[in-house]
């Protein structure tokens, strides 16, 4: 039996080292940084705590290791009203780590090491194919295993559970996978990695999302930086403006935009309102440092919209 509204998650956990720095390192160069956290990240996380807190009905399909840390992240998680049940701790495993610098402007670099993230295997997705099944969306993202993503889209496929992929981090991906695909929504860098074009303007965001839906896909979000989305459905494209706010860290806009976006829609919210909804909250997150810290919850989003009028 479908739950309403329901969405599951499926996706890393990492423990973010942040460390901010006017610029980045060249190769063999060292530099001061000025701040440094550990903070709870990792696409996966971001995405489903973003999807929490905007008041989703939301499951998390996940592994991490049997350490502190990862003791810390499944109690934090269930805080942002998460259903950790199928978030497995893996013996023997560290939690999964990102190293990360943020420059002077904002911008960041990472680097991960998947820890107990490799852990979420086709077998594990499958002992957990129970939550795909009964729900309504499946949202995923690229720092898990491509095959437990493969057979995660498969079981979604069987249960007519809607498939939302976030292509992140960027890789090129089979047509079989991307068949499976009802949502897609990548950034420039992996919408071109994906369809070969250079996406620089409206129309080539255009051409990008008549590839993917060649290949199957209904809806294409195209996500512009500050430009706002270039959102196409059936081949029907458009710019969705975002909101100008001072950034001071763009760490999980993304992660947070998906999660919001995801929320919005199982709420039955427009299309086009859920991604005004969505830009809301990534243009809260990007005021604030950090992955999970930034994710705003509804009722900060609600009150954004209110002022923007």
């Amino acid at each position: 039996m479908k739950k309403s509204g329901k969405l599951t998650v499926l996706g890393s956990i990492n423990a973010d080292h942040i460390l901010n720095l006017m610029q980045f390192p060249r190769p063999g160069e060292t530099v001061t940084g000025s701040k440094y956290q550990v903070a709870f990240g990792g696409k996966g996380a971001n995405q489903a705590v973003a999807a929490g807190r905007s008041g989703a009905d939301i499951a998390f399909v996940a592994c991490v290791g049997d350490d502190d840390i990862g003791r810390r992240i499944r109690q934090q998680l269930a805080t942002d009203r998460i259903d950790i049940t199928s978030v497995d701790v893996v013996a023997d495993q560290s939690t999964g780590v990102a190293l990360i610098f943020v420059n002077g402007a904002g911008e960041n670099c990472i680097a991960i090491h998947a820890g107990a993230n490799a852990s979420l295997t086709p077998d594990r997705v499958r002992q957990h194919q129970q939550s795909i099944a009964e729900s309504d969306a499946l949202l995923m993202q690229l720092e898990s295993p491509l095959e437990s993503v493969l057979t995660a889209a498969k079981i979604a496929r069987q249960h007519q559970t809607r498939v939302i992929l976030n292509p992140a981090p960027a890789v090129a991906l089979s047509d079989e996978l991307l068949g499976l695909v009802d949502m897609i929504t990548p950034n420039e860098t992996e919408a071109e990695i994906l369809t070969g074009v250079h996406v620089d303007s409206d129309e080539a965001a255009a051409r990008a999302a008549g590839v993917l839906h060649e290949k199957g896909i209904d809806s294409v979000l195209i996500t512009l930086g500050s430009r706002g989305v270039w959102l196409s459905e059936q081949g029907k494209g458009q710019r969705i403006a975002g909101f100008r706010v001072e950034a001071v860290d763009t760490i999980a806009a993304g992660d947070t935009f998906n999660g919001a976006l995801i929320a919005a829609l199982l709420e039955g919210q427009a299309m086009d309102r859920a991604v005004h909804f969505a830009h809301a909250a990534a243009a809260i997150s990007v005021t604030r440092h950090g992955a999970q810290p930034s994710v705003p919850w509804r009722s900060e989003i609600d009150r954004f919209l209110q002022q923007q009028g």
